[in-house]
């Protein structure tokens, strides 16, 4: 006589222990060749920028990293810009 099979429970995935694994997040620092490739700006502006104060950086280690945020608000145009 064959052995009757059960059917095994559906296997669930495990939850996750990221909060909104599904949404993307901005980044909280990139590195000088992101920030280049992102905004299209070259390196030596980009120095320059973290220079004068215009972008937020740090250095950790041999790296140079810049804030995200930093960068989205050097590219958004200002309330000073628009006309009205």
């Amino acid at each position: 006589m064959p052995k009757r099979m059960i059917p095994a429970p559906p296997i669930e995935p495990a939850p996750s222990r990221r909060p909104d694994k599904g949404a993307e997040r901005d980044p909280i620092s990139v590195r000088i060749a992101t920030a280049v490739r992102l905004t299209g700006i070259g390196r030596t502006k980009i120095f320059a920028l973290i220079k004068s104060g215009k972008i937020e950086a740090v250095k950790v280690g041999r790296s140079t990293l810049i804030s995200y945020r930093s960068l989205r608000q050097l590219l958004e145009p200002s309330s000073d810009d628009q006309d009205g």
